[in-house]
């Protein structure tokens, strides 16, 4: 090739190149959640103006609970969950598509070699023709309206849109270990009222049983208390049903066989090892719905369709591709010789001109696409301030009802008290003492149904802010 060709393909070329700057199709602009006249600073139940911030990442957010077992428990989650392990999986796909996609830019080199052997029919008896050749080729599609980038783009957003739901998974796993945990321990707790109660009506029977024996009361007394003791041994033995099926949802939730795994049962009362619910700062900003993963991963959905409509847009242009090859061609022996060199290098350009229209319904479906994204998206964003708000209220009015429904478990232990004595006394029969112990076991019961789900309430929240409300951030999003 000589100088004045050599000049004019690399003007060529730096035209394409500049030519190449541009992309078709409309720049990515994150979509409006909802209206600003509606969009709150604040939310509803916490009174405290929004502090935007930048993705903070929370990192054992269960540590607020201050349990040992629940720590060792949640971390096993990130290393066996097998929900998790396929969320990874899936997002280890998507890194290798966006590496696969990026190789566009590059261009292809490929080199054959062959050897071939050929008589012709025209030829004389046992004239046979040896062609050698090695040519080594390559070809590079110039990106000029953008196609290519936009692809590069969309691909990339959607391998962030996994990244995303990867971590929206490992919190929905761990927040489902926590409440199951805490469900279990609340069973253990009631397990142990239960025995207790057990207990004093083996001991109100005896007593009953005596008291017939004396002449007091009338036998129907002695069936009664039999009655309230075996139906409260067998509500006892169903609560064992309860608990070792959250045992079996802990195991698979850390990716061992539920025939394998024993969590061992701790007498829990009110006042020792229940875990405690957490205490809520003063205010939350509603700029902590900014960390959520499913959001994140819902807007980087809707980046990628908006370069999908780029990458359809540039469908309705020319491609251009530059090609070149070289080597060495030649049946005569000595093959690799200047003579038998061979080259060929151009450009090739190519356009659809007439397709029935399919250039237009595939942009029109990427523009639909995009819509249904935004619409997504934004229906995400105004579920995460549902979430909130409704585990907010939940941990306040729940808050209120511990304290009333203490006070009836007070009140029902003393009227136990007083109708066990009347009774003793014989002021009163026996069925005023069962209707007044039936009361206190559904008040004890319920109090501590009560713990199980402020504890659940907590749990919820922290995973509809994203991982709590702290500012405790991860390893590396600090570095």
């Amino acid at each position: 090739m000589d100088s004045k060709n050599f000049f004019q393909l690399n003007a060529v070329l730096l035209v394409l190149a500049t030519l190449s700057a541009c992309a078709v199709g409309p720049d990515y602009v994150r979509p409006v959640t909802i209206s600003t006249a509606d969009m709150p600073t604040k939310f509803k139940e916490s009174w405290k103006q929004a502090e935007p911030q930048d993705q903070a990442i929370p990192v054992k957010w269960w540590s607020v609970f201050n349990d040992p077992a629940l720590d060792v428990l949640i971390t096993q989650v990130a290393t066996s969950n097998l929900t998790l392990a396929q969320a990874e999986a899936s997002y280890r796909q998507s890194t290798s598509l966006l590496e696969n996609a990026q190789s566009a830019y590059l261009p292809t080199l490929t080199a054959n070699v062959s050897s071939s052997r050929a008589h012709a029919a025209s030829s004389l008896p046992g004239s046979i023709t040896t062609t050698k050749a090695v040519s080594i080729g390559t070809s590079w599609e110039v990106d000029l309206w953008g196609g290519i980038r936009r692809e590069i783009e969309s691909i990339e957003n959607t391998a962030l849109s996994g990244y995303a739901n990867l971590q929206a998974v490992r919190l929905s796993m761990q927040a489902q270990l926590a409440q199951n945990y805490f469900q279990l321990r609340v069973l253990d707790a009631q397990i142990e009222l239960y025995k207790h109660t057990i207990e004093d009506y083996q001991r109100s029977l005896s007593m009953t049983q005596n008291q017939y024996a004396a002449g007091i009361v009338a036998s129907d007394s002695v069936i009664l208390a039999e009655t309230q003791l075996k139906s409260t041994e067998a509500q006892a033995l169903d609560l064992g049903i309860l608990r070792a099926q959250m045992e079996h949802a802990i195991a698979v939730l850390i990716g061992k066989a539920p025939s394998n795994f024993t969590i061992a049962a701790i007498p829990l009362t009110l006042n020792t090892a229940l875990p405690q619910v957490p205490l809520l700062p003063q205010g939350l900003p509603s700029a902590l719905l900014e960390r959520r993963a499913d959001i994140a991963s819902a807007e980087r959905t809707v980046a990628a369709a908006n370069a999908q409509i780029g990458v359809t847009k540039a469908a309705f242009f020319p491609t251009l591709s530059l090609n070149a090859s070289g080597g060495y061609q030649s049946t005569l022996g000595n093959w690799l010789s200047l003579p038998n060199r061979i080259w060929s290098v151009g450009p090739s350009l190519a356009v659809s001109l007439f397709d029935g229209g399919a250039r237009r319904a595939l942009n029109a479906q990427a523009i639909a696409a995009y819509d249904g994204t935004v619409a997504s998206y934004r229906q995400t964003v105004l579920t995460g301030f549902q979430e909130v708000e409704d585990n907010l209220v939940a941990l306040r009015i729940l808050q209120n009802e511990a304290t009333v429904q203490h006070q009836a478990v007070i009140a029902s232990r003393k009227s136990v008290e007083v109708t066990l004595n009347q009774y003793k006394a014989g002021i009163v029969n026996y069925q005023n003492v069962i209707s007044v112990q039936t009361t206190a076991l559904t008040n004890e019961r319920a109090e501590l149904d009560i713990i199980n789900r402020r504890l659940a309430a907590s749990v919820l929240l922290i995973k509809a802010l994203g991982g709590g409300w702290n500012g405790q951030l991860s390893d590396e999003k600090k570095s």
